[in-house]
């Protein structure tokens, strides 16, 4: 008996040390998906920002062009 209770005691103790590793391993995988959806994230924003960027710069180039034409006026 004392064999048995000390085997079904081994067997309890290796499934709960293995269902804590996977538990483990899907939170780092989720951990990592979710640092490639900020990274995707933070590319989008960057795109955006440039594209304003590269706005405002024709702008300024359009109003230094009307300024040039008036002072030439």
């Amino acid at each position: 008996m004392k064999k048995l209770s000390l085997l079904l005691l081994a067997a309890v103790f290796s499934l709960s040390i293995y269902s804590c590793r996977e538990t483990t391993e899907e939170k780092t995988e989720d951990a990592m998906e979710d640092v490639a959806d900020d990274m995707e994230d933070a590319a989008d924003d960057l795109e955006d920002a440039a594209e304003d960027v590269a706005d405002d710069m024709e702008d300024v180039e359009a109003d230094t062009e009307n300024v040039e034409t008036e002072v030439e006026e």
